[in-house]
């Protein structure tokens, strides 16, 4: 019995002793704990006051004012605007260098450069001199072409309508000058120019004088074998001629261009057009 009461006297001890061990531990924990922070905070202060000193050093972040903006964008749209009057002006004089350029080989080449003499459709005598100052556009064919003359002539009518609608361009002179003499005096050039535009003049002349007029402008024609009633088809050059009011052939059309096509081209000639001899 008494051993038995010594151990639960111990147990009882014990427990009577528990209850301030726990305590003890309990504020011991506290404490490190309070001195955790406390020791933080310590070093978070003398941080700070490390850091602090050099935020005064460091640089400020800067943003461009309206003002400022406005300047730079002023200074860019006149950068912009003489680069690209610049370019231009070079663009132009180049242009016009090229044209010049193209004038003179012209003139070596010497296409368009004679002086014809021919009866026009009225009979009367015309020369190449009659036409200067004037743009024209000349077709070489005959009045028995069964189909590519009048077709292209109701092309060149075409263009000339077209022109004439732009007040800014001056008149275009259309011509025709027959390849087939021999048939085509002045009253069957008079018949046939009627049906195409009211300013065009038919041009025959002799045989030589035709012919002298095709080798100008480097036109092919060959008549071709009569038949049974002495009828013959002439082969020759299918092209419209642009002459400037120089007297110079420019440019030329084939069957390929359409009206559309010439009449803007030739707009482009008249407006880049630079007066080659003086008066």
């Amino acid at each position: 019995m008494s051993h038995v009461e010594l151990k639960f006297t111990s147990r009882s001890k014990d427990r009577r002793l528990l209850p301030q061990v726990i305590l003890r531990m309990l504020r011991l924990s506290c404490l490190r704990g309070l001195d955790w922070h406390v020791t933080s905070w310590t070093i978070l202060q003398s941080t700070m006051r490390e850091i602090n000193p050099l935020s005064h050093h460091l640089p400020k972040a800067t943003f461009p004012s309206c003002r400022s903006l406005k300047k730079s964008l002023v200074v860019m749209l006149l950068f912009g605007g003489g680069i690209i009057g610049t370019w231009w002006y070079v663009y132009q004089e180049k242009q016009q260098k090229i044209q010049m350029q193209r004038m003179e080989q012209l003139r070596k080449v010497a296409v368009g450069q004679g002086d014809f003499s021919l009866l026009d459709h009225t009979g009367q005598r015309r020369t190449k001199r009659d036409f200067l100052g004037r743009w024209v556009l000349l077709y070489f064919g005959f009045t028995h072409c069964p189909d590519i003359c009048p077709d292209e002539l109701d092309k060149l009518t075409n263009v000339v309508h077209t022109l004439d609608k732009d007040p800014s361009l001056p008149p275009v002179q259309p011509l025709f000058i027959t390849v087939d003499p021999e048939r085509d005096d002045v009253a069957a050039m008079a018949k046939y120019v009627k049906d195409f535009h009211p300013r065009l003049i038919g041009l025959t002349g002799t045989a030589e004088e035709v012919k002298q007029a095709g080798r100008d402008y480097r036109v092919y024609a060959s008549a071709g074998p009569k038949d049974e009633d002495g009828d013959y088809i002439v082969d020759h050059t299918i092209i419209i001629y642009l002459v400037n009011p120089d007297g110079l052939f420019l440019d030329y059309y084939n069957r390929m261009k359409n009206d559309a096509q010439i009449s803007e081209s030739i707009r482009n000639h008249v407006k880049n057009y630079v007066k080659l001899f003086p008066d």
